[in-house]
């Protein structure tokens, strides 16, 4: 019983430990990006040695990947918690979009160091997600969405077909709210409010989508969303 206690403790105490360092790794990043970070400096400004620090995380690449995992985790449960209304995949997908890009522009600290900052690539097995399950992974959740638009017979694709349609309708929420974090309230960018916004470029996106890979459904898709707004 002593000897459980005692390694439950120093489980709580690694646990403590990777939480105190992935702050610090947090801000620096902030403050100068992730390209100038290394081990040694981790270690300087959070008050652990190097052993520490390598023990716990084995390299930059890693350490960095578990510092925007919480983000993640985070975006995930907004994505899956907006699209609980949605009554068909078309209003799913949609949901989980807005829930992406409002997150984005509420928090764009955040959204800059997970998404848009150059940091080294860590293997898949480091991250604390799962990498392609929906139910953990925010980007295999909205490949999900999209293999439902197949299933309800929206668009017609093979499994290749639905990964390149997930990373467009990725690549479009992340344009958008990438550009408004980046320039902000630029006067050289006439912009439209960001709900009004949104909405436009996903009736776009999607009218693209349901034509180019037709279903069954296709023709009632492009009728909602030619009217949608």
């Amino acid at each position: 019983m002593a000897t459980s206690s005692l390694q439950e403790r120093k489980q709580r105490e690694l646990a403590q430990r990777r939480k105190d360092i992935l702050k610090i790794v947090r801000k620096m990043i902030a403050k100068s990006g992730a390209r100038d970070i290394t081990m040694r400096k981790v270690a300087e400004e959070s008050g652990f040695s190097n052993t520490v620090v390598y023990a716990l995380f084995g390299d930059k690449a890693t350490m960095i990947t578990s510092a925007v995992d919480d983000d993640l985790i985070r975006l995930h449960k907004l994505m899956q918690a907006a699209v609980a209304m949605g009554k068909t995949a078309l209003e799913r997908i949609r949901l989980a979009c807005h829930a992406y890009v409002e997150d984005g522009l509420k928090h764009p600290d955040q959204y800059f160091l997970v998404f848009m900052e150059r940091r080294p690539a860590a293997p898949i097995e480091t991250s604390s997600l799962t990498f392609g399950d929906p139910e953990l992974d925010p980007y295999a959740f909205v490949c999900g969405l999209v293999a439902e638009l197949v299933a309800e017979g929206f668009v017609a694709a093979d499994q290749k077909q639905i990964a390149v349609v997930t990373q467009i309708v990725w690549e479009g929420m992340h344009g958008m709210t990438s550009l408004r974090v980046s320039t902000g309230d630029d006067p050289w960018i006439e912009r439209i409010d960001a709900g009004a916004h949104l909405d436009l470029l996903l009736d776009i996106l999607l009218l693209g989508i349901v034509q180019r890979f037709p279903g069954r459904k296709s023709a009632a898709a492009v009728k909602l969303l030619s009217g949608a707004r």
